[in-house]
């Protein structure tokens, strides 16, 4: 018997069934298959989970029934509803009207599905915006002959694939969440199904596949123990607990009624703004949807990072990491266009040398970047040499000064937050500072990496910066680096 003769076998004993209690286990039976195994291939071949048809298929027969004049208290017990009450919410959400209002014609119907070379029956619409996110195979990875390292491995090849290609359909989401076109009433039950089950649910689901194989490969070592953490981060958001205060009204306003879904203004707010080359200057509206694609981010970077920084070690290494909250400072230099030439940077620090009594105790020579809260694909690196110095220092004429304090107020640009990572590096100073195969130069992508692999949040773009130190002063190369982090 091949997988499609086994699916359609399990519909048709969910089809006999839908007025009795029906487990997994017993419809996975009828394809002879685990309850796991049924699940996955199911939803990859229909694009429904096996929960979401069996709930789809009883309200859509629940109302045909009640067309017939079946009382709402009978058919709620027929189709396995605890209670009259949440027969009825489920009910209404379904079909946009509550069970005592059913008219012909305002019910939807969701068909049997068919199983041949496509899919056919139930709500007749694509599901590109779920079947484009690059999910994992943990379950076709199971029952090989694979040592603990090539299976963790093969989490950090999906991990690599998933970063390049999931950032897109987070920005496709934003997009379709934001067509007035895709949310007319008909379409708002469908949605919910999309959202809340479709790309939430999946979510949910993989994470917990991706948490117990994890479980499995923990013990022999190869594990980055801070992916568990980023897990965890991600499914308090699947679920509605968002530690934004930015989004937390407005994400527990949506899962109690998704039907507020219906006000643009409130789409917009649970959406946020697309990133990237085609997004905006900064993310004016930070949404759900940007911290679901950050969240996401965090697993596959906890995974594939730390071989990306192993690998990105070349003829240098990291002699010591750590993360530091300073007490609020001010940054005071100048930008580099000003001092490009050697005479220029030791005429400036001399300056600030005279300062003595509003060093910071943080008293290195310093070149600061950053792009004033904006994206980093439109707005442009500036670079500017000076010191932290004491928060109420004066500034000279004809200097610059940025502001840094322990907390953000999450707007865009200064003050900046002064949280950071802080790396120490030894070794080939030439190598240290190649560009070549980096995204900025070797010691930028190696600190930033390590904090990504460690699961730390980088407040980007709304206060990132960075820093070269000069631990020797500026007329020595640079061996340290600072990078903005949500310690």
């Amino acid at each position: 018997m091949n997988w499609v003769q086994r699916l359609s076998k399990a519909i048709q004993y969910i089809e006999s069934h839908l007025t009795d209690d029906l487990s997994i286990d017993q419809i996975a039976g009828q394809a002879y298959s685990s309850g796991s195994h049924f699940q996955l291939l199911f939803h990859l071949v229909t694009g429904l989970t096996v929960g979401e048809y069996i709930r789809n298929r009883r309200l859509s027969l629940a109302a045909q029934d009640l067309l017939r004049g079946s009382r709402v208290a009978d058919v709620a017990e027929r189709y396995k509803y605890e209670t009259r009450e949440s027969f009825s919410r489920a009910f209404t959400r379904f079909h946009g009207v509550p069970p005592s209002k059913v008219q012909k014609g305002r019910v939807k119907v969701f068909h049997p599905l068919s199983i041949h070379i496509t899919i056919q029956g139930g709500f007749q619409m694509s599901r590109r915006l779920v079947d484009e996110f690059y999910w994992s195979d943990i379950e076709g990875q199971k029952g090989k002959e694979l040592t603990a390292a090539e299976k963790y491995n093969r989490l950090v090849s999906w991990a690599a694939k998933a970063r390049g290609q999931n950032p897109s359909v987070f920005d496709a989401l934003i997009d379709w969440m934001r067509d007035d076109a895709e949310w007319t009433d008909d379409k708002l039950a469908e949605n919910e199904q999309i959202l809340m089950q479709g790309v939430l649910g999946r979510f949910k689901e993989q994470n917990a596949q991706l948490r117990a194989y994890l479980a499995e490969l923990e013990p022999s070592g190869v594990v980055n123990p801070a992916v568990f953490r980023a897990l965890d981060r991600f499914d308090e958001a699947l679920s509605g607990v968002s530690h934004d205060e930015r989004l937390t009204e407005i994400v527990r306003k949506v899962f109690a009624d998704f039907s507020i879904m219906r006000d643009r203004g409130i789409r917009e707010l649970v959406a946020g703004e697309k990133t990237g080359p085609e997004g905006v200057n900064h993310v004016d509206v930070y949404g759900y949807i940007n911290c679901l694609k950050d969240l996401d981010a965090c697993v596959q970077w906890a995974l594939f990072m730390p071989a990306v920084v192993e690998k990105q070690q070349k003829g240098f290494k990291v002699n010591s990491f750590e993360y530091k909250t300073l007490p609020a400072m001010r940054f005071i230099g100048k930008e580099d266009t000003g001092v490009e030439e050697a005479e220029g940077r030791k005429s400036l620090f001399g300056l600030l040398d005279a300062m003595d009594e509003y060093k910071s105790g943080w008293d290195f020579d310093v070149f600061l970047m950053h792009h004033y809260g904006k994206n980093v694909d439109v707005g442009p690196s500036h670079g500017f040499w000076g010191r932290f110095m004491r928060a109420d220092t004066p500034v000279p004429e004809g200097f610059v000064y940025f502001d840094f304090v322990p907390q953000s107020d999450r707007k865009p640009g200064p003050p900046f937050i002064s949280q950071f990572a802080f790396a120490t590096f030894t070794g080939d100073t030439e190598a240290m500072h190649r560009r070549e195969g980096y995204d900025v130069d070797a010691m930028y992508d190696v600190t930033r990496n390590i904090i990504l692999g460690q699961s730390v949040m980088i407040p980007y773009p709304e206060k990132y910066w960075t820093a070269q130190v000069f631990l020797d002063g500026c007329d020595k190369p640079s061996t340290a680096y600072m990078f903005s982090a949500e310690v």
